[in-house]
């Protein structure tokens, strides 16, 4: 089922402001996702906010939140990464651009900050991506529940790691 816009819901608009956008070499549109996070990449962030930038360092891993600002309606079912011989999957369950809010998320490798410019690897955002926030990456926010509750020992017997069933 395709849509063009997201539905109709009793929710308040939610309205966001790129903190600044990303830049990287022409053609990034032919690269495939691995080809694409493997290539170095310029984040560069409104001169305002620079001094928010105060503590990363090179050698740090971020979460970056891009809008995929080339993505055009979407799809509720989609084949992982457009391969038709895998079976469909619903949107929620896959990484895909398109979707009804297309908001990216990558981890990257801080490589250098200058300024307001993030040197970054691992990102997976195309040229002009809108940028919407840059986090610290830390274990005690983003290790997978299923391997936090190991470590802690709630995990319930008899359940399953779910990266087992992954097909993004």
């Amino acid at each position: 089922m395709s849509k063009a816009q997201i539905p109709n819901l009793e929710f308040q608009p939610i309205t966001l402001h790129p903190i600044g956008h990303v830049e990287r070499g022409a053609g990034d549109e032919a690269l495939s996702h691995d080809e694409l996070q493997a290539r170095p990449a310029r984040i560069v962030l409104d001169p305002a906010l620079t001094d928010g930038l105060l503590g990363l360092e090179a050698g740090d891993d971020v979460l970056v939140l891009f809008w995929c600002h080339r993505s055009v309606g979407y799809d509720l079912q989609v084949h992982p990464r457009g391969d038709s011989s895998r079976p469909l999957r619903g949107v929620f369950a896959v990484r895909s651009p398109r979707r009804p809010n297309p908001i990216g998320v990558t981890t990257v490798r801080v490589r250098r900050v200058e300024g307001n410019v993030l040197q970054v690897v691992g990102l997976d955002a195309l040229d002009g991506s809108p940028v919407l926030d840059v986090k610290a990456h830390t274990a005690s926010f983003d290790t997978p529940y299923h391997t936090w509750a190991l470590q802690v020992g709630t995990e319930p017997s008899g359940s399953s790691d779910p990266r087992t069933r992954r097909g993004t």
